[in-house]
């Protein structure tokens, strides 16, 4: 048996221990806690647990404390084991309290399972315990027995090694002085070597840099051309949008001089034609009443122009009154 296998052995040791023991002290904290509760004052039987709980505890430390000095491969003497045994005593009489009171024997036996076997695995585990440290002290003890062989067969491989060692010393000597002259000499070579490539990859990161440099202004200069080109470009198109705007206002102003022209000459017409011999045509008759309104001629002026009453032409020029107000702030709005 290994190391290895001692550990994991002393493992499931102490896994099993304390299922054993946790079980019994669930156990125990059931079975006793009726007993205490029934031979309890009633206003005091709140306290009913706490005996089993103080009696599991000693049993607790008991357990670890004793796993504790095994492992370390002590002993602690006649009182761990007065109390091992007490606390075993203590729990089967609390356990098997109840079905003795009864004169249950048969639950006497059940009740005493989990004691007994609480106490039994505490003297077994330590035993076990006890195993266990001798028998890994015992694999210690051998691994060092093996070791200190082992160092007596290094230190004689050693003493044959310093005796090969000084037979060849004068010609490992002079070996490792041709051997450190020639790595100098490498590494002088390779230091030259670095140094010449650490040159070159300058000159070529200068020669890059100069290149993108260059490759850099010519493409300032180019976006710089192009940007006077394009700024020449939009003042030739300002340019002709603002002598588009001058030819196309002068145009409009010549139109409608034209056409105030146009209507002066046609009302001026319209106005010498003096009073007809009978009633004008309605249409004919309502431009000239429009050309005396635009002319400022009174009402009666108009009628007689045209041959119509006055009330006609009072009423057209009331129409062209109308006219004239609804369509100012539209020519308004326009003019702004």
């Amino acid at each position: 048996m290994n190391h290895v296998q001692i550990r994991s052995s002393e493992r499931a040791l102490s896994f099993g221990t304390w299922l054993i023991v946790g079980g019994a002290m669930l156990y125990s904290v059931l079975t006793v806690t009726p007993l205490m509760a029934a031979h309890t004052p009633p206003e005091w039987r709140w306290t009913a647990p706490i005996l089993p709980l103080v009696v599991d505890a000693a049993v607790v430390i008991v357990v670890r404390l004793d796993s504790v000095l095994a492992r370390l491969g002590g002993h602690g003497g006649a009182w761990p084991v007065a109390l091992r045994w007490m606390t075993g005593t203590m729990t089967l009489a609390l356990n098997i309290g109840v079905s003795a009171l009864a004169g249950d024997m048969v639950g006497v036996a059940v009740h005493s399972v989990a004691p007994l076997l609480l106490i039994v695995t505490a003297e077994a585990g330590l035993a076990y315990r006890r195993a266990l440290t001798a028998a890994v002290l015992a694999v210690e003890a051998r691994k060092r027995a093996e070791q200190d062989a082992r160092d007596r067969a290094a230190a004689e491989r050693e003493e044959n090694r310093l005796r090969a060692a000084r037979e060849q010393r004068e010609h490992e000597a002079a070996i490792a002085r041709e051997q450190r002259e020639h790595e100098a000499r490498l590494v002088r070579d390779e230091a030259d070597r670095q140094d010449r490539i650490h040159r070159e990859n300058l000159a070529r990161a200068e020669a890059a840099e100069r290149v993108e440099r260059e490759a850099r202004e010519r493409r300032e200069h180019e976006r710089e051309q192009q940007q006077l080109q394009r700024e020449q470009l939009e003042r030739q198109a300002a340019q002709k949008r603002e002598s588009e705007a001058r030819d196309r206002a002068e145009r409009e102003r010549r139109e409608h001089a034209e056409r105030i022209a146009k209507a002066a000459r046609e009302r001026e017409a319209l106005l010498a034609a003096g009073p007809p011999a009978e009633k004008l045509p309605e249409d004919q008759a309502r431009k000239t009443v429009s050309a005396a309104f635009n002319a400022g001629l009174a009402v009666r002026v108009a009628a007689e122009l045209t041959g119509w009453s006055v009330g006609w032409a009072s009423t057209r020029y009331q129409e062209l009154r109308d006219t004239h107000t609804a369509t100012a702030p539209a020519l308004e709005g326009a003019t702004s």
